[in-house]
């Protein structure tokens, strides 16, 4: 017998596992959210405590299970023993939160909490979906790949990893779909972040060349995220710099990034896939420094996509060390509306405004279509 309810006219039940960093949590919350609104799906997610899904999540009003688990790629040989040894219990703890909540349908979004909550859903014959953003999947995915019925991709070449692979696209929530550039008469305005937990060579390397792009560009205005371990370096660097206060500011994370998004004429980032897809659907030029040790360089491909377009312009972490390469691209950006229009219009034109459809309509179906 079965303990899960198989999806009939029932309410569906699904479980969305992983998080970690907004690049994990921030698409699921949108798929949790078309799954409420169009199906009337009750959601629970499996995460950590050390994960951004501890805060995100709660505070998007959807339920939340924790579990003990913790990295295994590029960490060291002592961190990697103790997460292979916490395995057994983690996929243990899965299977007996599928069970309690009689899921439908899981689906992995990568991070820690994803490998265990996958394991369990292919071990107890709980249909299952995986959501690769990057070019080359995650570790996660590429080991489960193969077994689970179904994946969502945002690039072509990560396809041939999964079995019934979709190119989706990035889930992002709606509000970024519905940004306008900034009136005509606003100031100028750069928004400066490295994901969610911010990225230490802009915490180093900006602040002492605030006062060259405050004086570069009239009028500038910068907003910094630094993350929550780096917030108040960051802002006593800029203190240091002697940058004039009323024109920057740091915080450690930002709650709202689509607020944040309308104000910003021009975006400094780094190129996760989620990160890129939110510049898309925002319709925002952005200047790209992708994160040199990312796995599998993904981050520069990502970029790349951006600049074939016309969309952005790269900028390696070997170049952050010219003052001159950052301040002379952000003059000559805030200096020409055309071209901030131009880049708008491109990167409006790698957008995916169904993804979070696409994906909740897959993974609704998947009780239907599974073979025991």
């Amino acid at each position: 017998m079965p303990d899960r309810i198989p999806l009939q006219s029932s309410t569906a039940r699904i479980v969305i596992a992983g998080g970690g960093t907004g690049g994990h949590i921030i698409p699921a919350l949108a798929v949790a959210r078309e799954l409420v609104a169009k199906y009337q799906a009750e959601i629970l997610f499996i995460g950590t405590a050390r994960g951004l899904e501890s805060r995100l999540v709660p505070q998007a009003g959807f339920k939340l299970e924790l579990i003990e688990i913790g990295p295994l790629n590029r960490v060291s040989l002592a961190t990697r023993l103790r997460t292979v040894a916490q395995l057994p219990m983690s996929v243990l703890a899965c299977m007996r939160i599928l069970r309690a909540f009689r899921a439908d349908a899981v689906l992995g979004v990568g991070g820690y909490a994803s490998g265990p909550a996958m394991a369990a859903a292919l071990l107890k014959r709980i249909p299952a979906m995986a959501f690769e953003p990057n070019a080359v999947p995650g570790m996660v995915n590429r080991m489960v790949g193969r077994y689970v019925q179904a994946a969502a991709v945002n690039f072509p070449p990560a396809a041939k990893w999964f079995r019934n692979a979709e190119v989706t696209g990035i889930p992002v929530r709606p509000e970024f779909f519905a940004i306008s550039a900034p009136p005509a008469n606003a100031a100028p305005h750069l928004l400066i972040f490295g994901g969610s937990q911010g990225a230490k060579i802009f915490n180093t390397i900006l602040p002492p060349l605030a006062p060259a792009l405050l004086e570069a560009v009239p009028g500038l205005t910068l907003l910094h995220q630094a993350g929550a371990n780096s917030a108040d370096a960051t802002r006593a660097a800029y203190q240091g710099s002697g940058a004039d206060p009323s024109r920057w500011q740091v915080e450690p994370f930002l709650d709202d990034m689509a607020a944040q998004f309308v104000a910003a004429h021009l975006i400094l980032a780094r190129s996760g896939a989620s990160t890129v897809a939110e510049l898309a659907a925002a319709g925002k030029p952005s200047l790209l420094v992708p994160f040199a040790a990312a796995a599998d360089d993904h981050q520069r491909r990502n970029a790349e996509v951006m600049v074939e377009a016309g969309a952005a312009i790269m900028i390696q972490e070997h170049e952050l060390n010219q003052p001159a390469r950052i301040v002379d691209a952000v003059r000559n950006l805030l200096s020409d509306p055309a071209t901030l229009h131009r880049m708008s219009a491109q990167a409006r034109t790698l957008a995916h405004p169904s993804a979070a459809a696409r994906i909740a309509k897959i993974l609704i179906g998947l009780p239907r279509r599974f073979r025991r």
